[in-house]
C-alpha cells in the first residue's frame, strides 16, 4: 500500500487518518484531494508539506476521472462526505451529491480505467434507524430502517459500491462506523458543541448556561484515533466486498448524550452551569439507540479500541479550549 489517496482529507476523519499514515507508515506516497480554497486548511497545516495534493471537485466526473488516473493509487480512503445530519432534511439533494454521486464518480473512475485500488467506503451506525430494544446490539444483517436523508444517502453510497464490486470488480471495503469523536470534530455535532460552549463560558464569553439539542439517545463512542487504526486494518485485513461493523462494544464506552453533557460539565472550571433543549438543535425524528456488535471485523483485524470515554471528553474539551 505504497500510493495512498484521501479524500476528505482536509476534515475531521481525513486529517487524523493522514496522521496516522504519516506516523505509522512513512514510507507510503500519500496524496490529498482538495477544492481549491473552499477546503479548510486548518487541520492538515501540520503536514501539509508531506502530501502531494490534488485540486479536485469530485462532484465533476471528468475531472475526478483525470485525478484518480494521474494518482492511480493503490489504496483510497474516501472520506469526502457531507456529515451533519441535522441540514439534510432540508437539502436531500445536497447530501444525495455530496455522499452518493461523488462516490460514483470515483467508482466509476477506477472501473472505468482498470485501476486495482482497494477504496475503503465508510459508512454510518446511522443507517440502521428506528432500531428496537429487542434487536441490539447491532448486527451485519440487522435490518435498515433510517430516519433521516443523510442515513438513505449513506445507504445508496454502500450499495452503489457493492454494485461495483460485483458487475466491475472494483475492490470495495465496506464499513459502517459508529460514533467517533474527538479533536477536530466540528462544533455542529453533540459533544463537541458542549465543549465549545463550555470553552466559551469558562473565558467569559457566555453566560455559564448551555443550549443543547436531545438528550436521551444512547451510543457506544470511540475515539477518531482509535477508528483510523481500524480503517488501516480494514483495507489491510478485510475482504473486499464484505461489510464491517466498527465501535467500541465495551459497556464502558456507552453513554446516552445527556451522561455526556453532565461529565463535560464537571470537568469545567466553572461552577454552576446549567442548559436547556431547545427547539432548533431537536431533529425532527430522534435514533435512540446506536449499539453494535463488532465480532466480525475483530475477528478479521484483532482491532481493539484503546483510548476510553473520559479521554474522549477530555482531548475534545481540550482541543476547543485552544480555539476559542
Amino acid at each position: 500500500m505504497s500510493n495512498i489517496l484521501i479524500t476528505g482529507i482536509t476534515g475531521f476523519v481525513g486529517s487524523h487518518m493522514a496522521d496516522y499514515i504519516l506516523e505509522n507508515h512513512p514510507g507510503s506516497s500519500l496524496h490529498g484531494i482538495r477544492r481549491w480554497h473552499h477546503s479548510r486548511r486548518d487541520h492538515v497545516r501540520h503536514f501539509e508539506d508531506k502530501v502531494r495534493w490534488w485540486d479536485c471537485d469530485l462532484l465533476d466526473p471528468v475531472q475526478t476521472n483525470e485525478t484518480i488516473c494521474a494518482v492511480n493509487p493503490d489504496v483510497i480512503f474516501h472520506f469526502a462526505a457531507e456529515s451533519f445530519v441535522s441540514p439534510s432534511w432540508g437539502h436531500p439533494h445536497v447530501y444525495m451529491n455530496g455522499n452518493y454521486h461523488v462516490t460514483v464518480n470515483v467508482l466509476e473512475a477506477l472501473a472505468r480505467n482498470k485501476i486495482d485500488a482497494l477504496m475503503h467506503i465508510p459508512g454510518s451506525g446511522e443507517e440502521y434507524g428506528e432500531i428496537l430494544p429487542e434487536e441490539l446490539p447491532i448486527n451485519e444483517s440487522t435490518i435498515l430502517r433510517p430516519v433521516n436523508p443523510y442515513a438513505v444517502t449513506k445507504i445508496a453510497q454502500d450499495l452503489i459500491a457493492y454494485v461495483y464490486f460485483r458487475s466491475f470488480g472494483v475492490r470495495v471495503i465496506r464499513t459502517r462506523a459508529f460514533n467517533h469523536e474527538g479533536p477536530r470534530r466540528d462544533h455542529v455535532f453533540g459533544i463537541p458543541w458542549y465543549a465549545y460552549q463550555i470553552a466559551k463560558l469558562e473565558k467569559g464569553l457566555q453566560p455559564p448556561h448551555l443550549r443543547v439539542g436531545h438528550l436521551e439517545d444512547r451510543r457506544n463512542f470511540t475515539h477518531v484515533r482509535d477508528m483510523v487504526e481500524a480503517y488501516w486494518l480494514a483495507v489491510e485485513k478485510c475482504t473486499p466486498g464484505e461489510l464491517y461493523l466498527i465501535g467500541n462494544e465495551d459497556p464502558a464506552s456507552v453513554f446516552s448524550f445527556r451522561e455526556a453533557l453532565d461529565w463535560l460539565i464537571r470537568m469545567s472550571s466553572t461552577d454552576k452551569i446549567t442548559y436547556e433543549i431547545v427547539p432548533e438543535f431537536v431533529r425532527p425524528t430522534a435514533v435512540p439507540r446506536l449499539i453494535g456488535d463488532i465480532s466480525k471485523f475483530q475477528c478479521a483485524t484483532g482491532w481493539k479500541p484503546r483510548i476510553g470515554f473520559e479521554e474522549i471528553l477530555t482531548s475534545t474539551l481540550d482541543y476547543w479550549r485552544q480555539r476559542v
